[in-house]
């Protein structure tokens, strides 16, 4: 068989084939296992992501969404209405993340909150025995990323991370295949993220909504009044709540980097760059260079352009592995390998094969999919996790490094077993943050 028919044949199977082959519904299938073995997932923070959530747990094997938590009225009812739609029952609802975790019925949470939620609820549904998916960034600070691993050690559950495209197929294929001398000897990995983002303006303070709960929202992050410019989305751009555009959207394809390039922590990190497209309360850069460099010569660099939509390769986003013997450039809709003249020897489309199948899953994030049903196989049958917290949290670090870097306009010079920057206790000050009193996450 040839290599291409084998990935479609595959990709078929994998994303449920059958379903549509036996006409059963996903609704239906996801309730044909004894009710004993079924996980019962809690999603948290029911905006936008969290819908990706939704649809990849209707697609694992005897799995329902029984609780919701979300201290937003306007999309707690429309996440309910469609969980109740897909799974035939309608999820309790939990507004305290704190009373969610103490529910004795959930297997597994689901965090798609702010980032700086991220890591205290892992830790807090780890402590509860809960296992836990957790979006990108998995932490907000380095020392979060730190009593991550170390809490899931302590507490024997397992934490996936949601940088979905480790569970990529073609992306899996063509990394094995760097690995095994594709493009000969891999040194250099470029990755890069561009987008039109408009300016947030400057906010006002004004009354909290009375659809939001700010007390809950707010969370371990120290208080501040509310402004009409942060909630929903904007506080990606804030310090307090966020961790700018190469957490936000850079963890995705510098990890794809460290991975193909076999690296873990570097040995020192630049970064450079500023906020140029508008006079607003936008507290990160909106145009960044970082770049990761290791003592036997490779490297990694990451480009963040949040303002400037120009392409690079004609895509938006991607990662570039270059070797001694070629280059392969690979992003979510597939990859091309290239000889060192720059000619295309190799390409592979996932969805040109896609496209003539009858799969109900054609179009659909089957990496988030794929990404849960690891998740859930290695909770019933001890299947290796594709990015466990401790391999995951080395990506996150890295960047959240560069945050620092680009902080202090330096270079930090790091150890790399532990990613801890050396010799700069200015730069290492930023290695964890101030918590509002009563909220410091514990391991």
């Amino acid at each position: 068989m040839k290599r291409r028919d084998f990935l479609k044949a595959t990709s078929i199977v994998s994303t449920g084939m059958f379903l549509g082959a036996s006409s059963i519904s996903a609704k239906s299938y996801a309730n044909i296992y004894g009710a004993n073995e079924r996980l019962n997932f809690a999603v948290v923070g029911v905006r936008s992501r969290a819908h990706a959530h939704r649809e990849a747990i209707k697609y694992c094997e005897n799995a329902i969404i029984s609780h919701i938590c979300e201290v937003d009225k306007r999309y707690e009812a429309d996440f309910s209405n469609k969980v109740k739609e897909q799974f035939g029952t309608a999820p309790k609802s939990v507004k305290d993340f704190r009373k969610l975790v103490e529910e004795k019925d959930i297997d597994v949470i689901t965090i798609a909150t702010p980032e700086h939620w991220h890591a205290p609820m892992s830790i807090m549904a780890l402590q509860n025995g809960k296992h836990v998916y957790v979006e990108k960034p998995c932490a907000h600070n380095p020392r979060e990323g730190e009593l991550l691993v170390l809490a899931q050690k302590r507490y024997d559950k397992l934490i996936q991370m949601g940088n979905q495209q480790r569970s990529s197929k073609h992306t899996i294929e063509i990394v094995n295949r760097i690995k095994d001398g594709l493009i000969g000897t891999p040194y250099y990995g470029k990755a890069w993220y561009n987008n039109k983002r408009q300016g947030i303006g400057v906010g006002k303070v004004v009354p909290v909504p009375n659809y939001l709960d700010w007390e809950l929202w707010q969370g371990p992050a120290p208080r501040t009044a509310y402004r009409d410019n942060v909630h929903p989305y904007n506080w990606h751009w804030f310090w307090r709540w966020g961790t700018g555009e190469t957490l936000n959207n850079g963890t995705h394809e510098v990890d794809v980097c460290r991975w193909a390039l076999g690296l873990d922590y570097p040995d020192r990190v630049t970064a450079n760059g500023g906020r140029y497209h508008y006079n607003d309360d936008w507290e990160f850069y909106d145009t960044l260079n970082t770049s990761f460099e290791y003592d036997d010569g490779k490297m990694i660099t990451w480009e963040g352009k949040s303002c400037n939509g120009l392409t690079d390769y004609n895509r938006g986003r991607g990662s570039l592995i270059q070797g001694t013997n070629g280059s392969v450039l690979v992003d979510r809709g597939g990859y091309i390998v290239y000889n060192l003249g720059g000619e295309i020897i190799e390409e592979y489309d996932p969805m040109k094969d896609a496209a003539s199948a009858t799969s109900d899953l054609v179009g659909m994030d089957n990496m988030t999919i794929d990404h849960f049903r690891n998740l859930c196989n290695g909770i019933r049958n001890g299947e290796k996790l594709r990015s466990p917290i401790n391999e995951g949290n080395i990506s996150v670090t890295m960047l959240l490094l560069s945050n620092i870097a680009w902080k202090y306009n330096r270079v930090l010079n790091l150890d790399s077993k532990t990613g801890r920057i050396e010799n700069d206790s200015e730069a290492m000050s930023m290695w964890s943050r101030e918590y509002e009193p009563g909220w410091e996450p514990k391991v």
